[in-house]
């Protein structure tokens, strides 16, 4: 009787790197597809990307998320590839260091002006033509009709009744909405 001795033959490396090659295209063409159909919104605001790249010394760009595992553990992924670990606490403390002294930009400003200016019309009732972003002011109005003019400069808010005459000025939209004699609007 002949018995056959079977013997397991070794991969080549090439193979194998070329199985990992392929493995590594086929992720990246997977992640490129769900991107594609169903797009994830970013959490991160840009002034958020600059303060975590200056506490981590990158550029904001290179942040592509940050996440709290355990309640302890502060991660920051990379956009190159990467994890970086930080101790929660110690990451929080820095965070407010750096608010504290990271200057907003005047998109970042223009933003947080659209917002109060949005809530502001809201008690109002008002709806505001197109703003002039590199004055931020604009047009209101109220059911069609031309209320006044509304703006900021240097952190401090004006309005006005007509397009030339003396402004008003107040420290929020909402007060200065107020000095032109409109009513908070009234739920029905």
């Amino acid at each position: 009787m002949t018995y056959e001795t079977l013997t397991q033959q070794a991969i080549p490396s090439s193979s194998v790197d070329e199985q990992t090659l392929a493995q590594a295209e086929l992720y990246s063409h997977l992640e490129t597809q769900v991107e594609a159909v169903a797009p994830t919104q970013d959490p991160l605001t840009s002034r958020d990307r600059r303060i975590i790249g200056e506490i981590i010394e990158v550029q904001p760009e290179s942040v592509r998320t940050i996440w709290i595992e355990g309640g302890i553990t502060v991660w920051v992924q990379l956009v190159g590839g990467g994890r970086l670990p930080f101790d929660r606490n110690w990451f929080a403390t820095r965070v407010a260091e750096v608010k504290a002294t990271l200057p907003e930009t005047p998109r970042e400003r223009n933003e947080r002006l659209s917002d109060e200016l949005e809530k502001a019309c809201t008690v109002f009732g008002l709806y505001h033509g197109e703003i002039d972003w590199l004055s931020f002011s604009t047009k209101l109005y109220q059911d069609g009709r031309l209320v006044g003019f509304v703006g900021c400069n240097q952190e401090e808010w004006y309005a006005r009744p007509r397009q030339y005459g003396v402004n008003r000025v107040a420290p929020s939209a909402e007060q200065v909405i107020a000095s032109l004699g409109v009513r908070t609007a009234v739920a029905a």
